[in-house]
């Protein structure tokens, strides 16, 4: 059964250090900002944080780099104009990196979520990215073999969850919520409001209950 909090802080207490946290957003679109600041309050450290970004300005997953709550980034777009304390970090050799193309990592997610135990996929052949790496030809074309990215937590930005916890998103902030929400131990959401069971339409729920472990209502934050 879904569990549902009455803090963000209380929400995160399933937080260890050391812990890979799948975390959900496309910059600051569908990222879990008040889960984020309960992480900062609880002084996780040494955690491994998966993304698509590595962080923007001084809020958020930002904040947690400051912190030096984070070892390590797996993201697929860790610079951009404002992405500056995760910058700073990296060339301090504070924090390690790992760059994976946008679609390779929201695969290796989905296979983790999935069962799935490894796959094929073009993307890379021939750069840095797949040194090291087994390659294979298919159809005369060139793959290299990926891994499941799992979760230990995944701490996702979702809009309304109903009192079963099954989930719908805002628009765009569904990008990456939905898929690793299927792919961690323990998945644990902040919504905008919760509602009684009956009142999302089930052909409007995106991510069901039974991959939703935490609940916590925050307003309108995501």
């Amino acid at each position: 059964m879904t569990q549902f909090c009455e803090t963000a802080l209380e929400a995160v207490s399933c937080v260890q250090d050391g812990d890979t946290v799948l975390l959900s957003g496309f910059g600051a679109v569908g990222m879990p900002i008040a889960l984020l600041d309960a992480l900062i309050e609880q002084g996780t450290t040494g955690l491994t944080i998966v993304s698509n970004n590595a962080g923007k300005g001084t809020t958020g997953l930002a904040a947690l780099l400051a912190k030096g709550q984070v070892r390590k980034m797996i993201c697929t777009f860790p610079r951009q104009n404002d992405s500056w304390i995760f910058n700073d970090l990296y060339r301090a050799g504070k924090i390690e990196l790992e760059v994976v193309p946008q679609g390779t990592l929201t695969e290796r997610i989905r296979a983790a979520g999935a069962g799935i135990g490894a796959f094929y996929c073009p993307t890379g052949v021939g750069t840095l990215l797949a040194e090291g790496k087994e390659t294979r030809d298919i159809d005369g074309r060139t793959y290299v073999l990926e891994y499941p990215l799992r979760g230990d937590v995944a701490l996702v930005g979702a809009h309304v969850a109903d009192r079963m916890g099954n989930l719908i998103y805002r628009k765009t902030a569904r990008s990456f919520g939905p898929v690793m929400a299927t792919a961690a131990a323990t998945t644990v959401v902040q919504v905008s409001r919760t509602v009684e069971i009956g009142a999302i339409d089930p052909e409007n729920v995106v991510t069901p209950s039974i991959f939703v472990d935490r609940v916590v209502a925050v307003g309108d934050a995501e």
